[in-house]
């Protein structure tokens, strides 16, 4: 029980990332598509691997109980999300450098208190450069996915784990049970012949 809150949990918090990655960089890749050129593979790297962790995401989500018994499967492919979303971030990494806003002073501002006086006041200009601060928001989005698919990857990894164990457990248990039941029907056949025997 206490595995399937925390794996949804992760499972809800890479869904919530990655619908907004996917639309910031579909946005982009449009754009190429319309302009008739080649999308950069820093954005579509990243792209692709947001489509598929999120359709994989959903998938595993809302079939949890065919993702329970096969948990170590779904370890091993979240895993492989770790690998691809490290590899997208990589490819993305030059975003880190850059600054998306300028911030230049703007247009003063008088305020006229009556009898207390007047202050003036300096504006401030703030710019902010979409295609960057876009970016650098996919970029940090992947980061936290690549955590968030690690986190769901051990958590499916122990919980096949514990599976198996009870598994195994219940077969040992089954093969006990229906021996000693085979045991004892051997045994009154064993006594209802001795008893046959003895009247005889």
């Amino acid at each position: 029980m206490l595995f399937a809150v925390f794996f949804a949990f992760w499972r809800f918090m890479e869904i919530i990332t990655l619908i907004p990655t996917m639309g910031m960089l579909a946005y982009f890749v449009h754009i190429y598509v319309d302009a008739n050129a080649l999308t950069p593979n820093y954005i579509l790297i990243l792209f692709i691997v947001s489509v598929l962790g999120l359709a994989w995401a959903l998938f595993t989500l809302f079939s949890y109980h065919r993702s329970s018994t096969n948990a170590r499967f779904v370890s091993l492919v979240d895993l492989g999300f770790v690998g691809a979303f490290i590899a997208a971030v990589y490819y993305l990494r030059f975003v880190s450098s850059y600054d998306c806003t300028s911030i230049t002073a703007g247009d003063s501002h008088t305020a006229s208190f009556g009898l207390l006086g007047s202050a003036t006041v300096n504006g401030v200009d703030v710019t902010v450069n979409k295609t960057c601060a876009m970016l650098k928001a996919s970029f940090a989005f992947g980061i936290m996915n690549a955590i968030f698919f690690f986190f769901t990857a051990v958590l499916a990894w122990f919980h096949g784990d514990h599976a198996e164990k009870k598994v195994v457990v219940t077969e040992t248990r089954h093969r006990r049970r229906s021996h000693s039941h085979s045991g004892s029907h051997h045994g009154s056949r064993r006594s209802s012949h001795s008893h046959h025997r003895a009247y005889v």
